[in-house]
């Protein structure tokens, strides 16, 4: 079933790497839910460090790090996803997440952004694989789809989609992958005993997620600001569209 899953990912994410820059990455909701990420990751590493980017897409996580001066190994299960990010000069390469096991050494820390492991079948594998290559006090900064989703809800609701408003309640079906949205306190005992969870913060709570397109660029650059304020305060970003996790391991 793992395997499946893993081919299925693959698949579906081949198909997207094409244009998937155009519709997430340098879209407007995308460009502000990306920035908020990067002001709480960028200091968690230093140049020289040798960090691993899991779920890297088309590379531009990896490509923002190595522009700081730290060395990046990018995997991704797609290999249309590799393809574009190595043509942006990435060191990537094709590997499933249930495949982290695979790899040896060991590195600063990790990063997964906007959801590969909602995509996981076996997080725990994935937890204990990041266990024996991150260094002690090394950081693992992971952002997935939350179970509950504001703008999501209120969204569907007023088109009486009821089932797309509260899909993320139970696993989802997005293009044949059962996605799933595990809760903090889940994945805080998912990465246990190797990690301690430093903070989480709301990414996207004014911000709309990425299919809400009536908004103009000057909106959603008001709602980034508001976001930046308060997506971070406790009960709101339970609220949002993604949260961001800082783990360190211990």
């Amino acid at each position: 079933m793992t395997i499946a899953r893993a081919r299925c990912v693959a698949d579906v994410f081949d198909q997207l790497a094409a244009t998937y820059d155009a519709v997430w990455t340098e879209s407007s909701i995308g460009r502000h839910q990306r920035n908020a990420v990067w002001r709480r990751i960028d200091p968690l590493f230093r140049p020289g460090d040798c960090v691993l980017d899991l779920g890297c897409g088309t590379g531009r996580d990896a490509l923002r790090l190595m522009s700081r001066g730290v060395a990046v190994q990018a995997f991704d299960a797609s290999a249309e996803m590799v393809r574009v990010a190595l043509s942006k000069g990435v060191n990537a390469r094709q590997l499933a997440l249930e495949d982290l096991h695979t790899l040896s050494g060991l590195f600063d820390g990790a990063i997964s952004n906007f959801g590969p492991l909602n995509c996981v079948g076996d997080l725990d594998s994935v937890a204990r694989a990041l266990g024996s290559l991150i260094r002690l006090g090394g950081h693992l900064a992971i952002v997935l789809a939350g179970p509950i989703c504001a703008w999501e809800t209120v969204h569907f609701l007023k088109r009486a989609e009821f089932a797309k408003a509260f899909r993320r309640a139970s696993t989802a079906n997005y293009k044949g992958i059962p996605v799933t949205y595990p809760t903090v306190a889940r994945l805080t005992g998912t990465f246990a005993p190797d990690f301690t969870l430093a903070g989480w913060y709301g990414i996207g709570l004014w911000v709309p997620p990425s299919y809400v397109e009536d908004l103009s660029e000057t909106a959603v650059t008001r709602l980034a600001a508001v976001d930046r304020r308060i997506a971070h305060w406790p009960i709101l970003r339970s609220l949002a569209d993604h949260r961001l996790l800082v783990f360190q391991r211990v």
